[in-house]
């Protein structure tokens, strides 16, 4: 349990939060509370040791094997500005709100104003709006993140609800506001042994020097180096990469030398891979003189058509690929989205805010083309690859199968897919395609300080189905070797892969 002082400059005391929000100090123990009519505390059945096993083998896999390793975080979006400053946060909402673009969808489907959610209403009234929210989301993940997130990090065991909601706001700002819920020490608390977060090659890296040493790590983000059908964003960023590498940039192999120099300023920070974000893989081959060309015409300003886009986007998707390969990095490719639907709401308020979508393309050509132009090239990096459509499971992971040696890896359930069924799903293609003992297993991919419970969650999903085959007879009684297949998926298979 932690507790804090109050004191001259210290954080309010226990007493002092109760006031401000008309409570008897005694409600805001953080321990687990008396059961009555509403917000009932946590009950044995609901997140205690056995919370998603349901054998004794996934039971032992857990709490023995899984449990207590290290977090390695290959793939996040966490600020790295914030990671360098150790940030406090003044709230809960401003750490457990903001940003998370998977609570703003279920409160808008929940009818809340958008005020509530990525507009200027208070912060404990957005709070509210979100424990309203919460009780209408039994089996959501964000039912069982929530509650973990807040007894892992709070030893809050109160279920979140209306009747809860200023309690659980003070009890949980009462211990944002003292030094231990610093940014640094929330992912210590964690056991987050490396963080790796998305930075776009333009930028100069300043808060990753500020963090050398400390297990954070720049990830390469090149999607808006491949953003050529909207010319004067293009150009736009074209400037800013120009003036951070030096180089000019004006045809297509100035390019290529701006990202050349650019990475390695991220290799000197020890970068060890990059991501693409990308709707479909582009893979026709194009002549130098031909990208050349159809680059230089949209530096001057000109749109391109979509056969001609499709072109470009093939060629700087190689050249990348290629760059990846060159820095011995191991490229990631999160695809299948789509993004920014409602036209209305990205006029308002912008992307990444819950208008984003599973797409329905046909990916297995593209990524064959693409595959195969790389390995003919000899310049196929190591990879994983995450497709957002989980009808594609089976589709990708035999796709890789055939230019696998090692090199290759089936990514973890997405974004949408990211809950007890798509995980369990993502699992079971993997085993029935490839090797489950060599998986990568589990990252983030999140934008929260909070959500590192997750990898909990996941390992929690795969020691119980293991333990479920175990006890139909399906895989062998035998915890020592099962024990070494779960220690690598969570830890020690990444550490290896990316070279940590």
């Amino acid at each position: 349990m932690h507790s804090s002082k109050s004191g001259s400059g210290m954080a309010l005391s226990r007493r002092e939060f109760a006031g401000w929000f008309g409570l008897a100090a005694s409600t805001l123990l953080v321990r687990p509370w008396p059961a009555h009519a509403t917000g009932k505390a946590i009950e044995d059945t609901f997140l205690n040791d056995a919370f998603l096993l349901e054998t004794s083998f996934g039971k032992t896999l857990y709490h023995d094997h899984a449990s207590k390793l290290p977090v390695i975080d290959y793939h996040s979006h966490l600020p790295p500005d914030e990671i360098a400053s150790n940030k406090k946060f003044g709230n809960i909402t401003q750490i457990w709100l903001a940003g998370d673009h998977y609570k703003m969808r279920l409160m808008r489907a929940n009818g809340v104003e958008e005020r509530f959610i990525t507009g200027d209403a208070p912060d404990y009234d957005k709070f509210l709006k979100w424990a309203e929210t919460l009780q209408y989301a039994p089996m959501s993940p964000l039912y069982y993140w929530s509650h973990l997130e807040l007894k892992r990090y709070f030893s809050i065991q109160k279920i979140l609800s209306p009747s809860t909601a200023k309690e659980i706001y003070a009890a949980a700002n009462e211990q944002l506001n003292t030094d231990g819920f610093r940014v640094q020490q929330l992912l210590k608390k964690m056991n987050v042994e490396v963080v790796c977060t998305t930075d776009d090659p333009a930028d100069n890296l300043k808060f990753h020097k500020e963090l050398s040493g400390k297990g954070v790590f720049p990830a390469w983000r090149p999607d808006k180096v491949m953003n050529v059908g909207k010319p004067q964003e293009y150009n736009q960023y074209l400037d800013k990469l120009s003036g951070t590498s030096g180089i000019s940039i004006k045809g297509f192999d100035d390019l290529t030398a701006a990202l050349r120099k650019q990475q390695k300023l991220f290799l000197s920070l020890g970068c060890k891979l990059s991501d693409n974000g990308i709707e479909n893989f582009f893979a026709e081959e194009v002549s130098k003189s031909e990208t050349d060309s159809l680059f230089r015409r949209v530096r001057s300003g000109e749109t391109l058509n979509a056969p001609e886009i499709s072109k470009l986007k093939s060629s700087i998707l190689f050249e990348l690929a290629s760059l990846n390969h060159e820095a011995n990095w191991v490229q990631q490719f999160h695809f299948g989205a789509l993004r920014n639907n409602n036209s209305t709401m990205f006029e308002r308020i912008g992307p990444d805010k819950g208008f984003d979508s599973i797409g329905d393309i046909s990916i297995a050509r593209p990524l064959a083309a693409f595959l195969d132009r790389l390995t003919r090239s000899n310049k196929l990096a190591k990879s994983v690859f995450y497709n957002l459509n989980p009808s594609d499971n089976d589709i990708v992971a035999t796709m890789i199968a055939n230019f696998n040696t090692g090199n290759l890896q089936f990514g973890a359930a997405w974004w949408f897919s990211d809950q007890k069924t798509g995980i369990e799903k993502q699992l079971d293609t993997l085993a029935n395609q490839g090797l489950l003992g060599r998986f990568i297993g589990m990252t983030t991919d999140s934008r929260s300080f909070l959500s590192y419970p997750r990898h909990e969650f996941f390992r929690r999903v795969l020691c119980n189905k293991i333990g479920q085959d175990v006890s139909k007879g399906l895989l062998p009684n035998d915890v020592k070797w099962l024990g070494e297949v779960v220690t690598g998926i969570c830890y020690g298979n990444a550490k290896g892969f990316f070279g940590f």
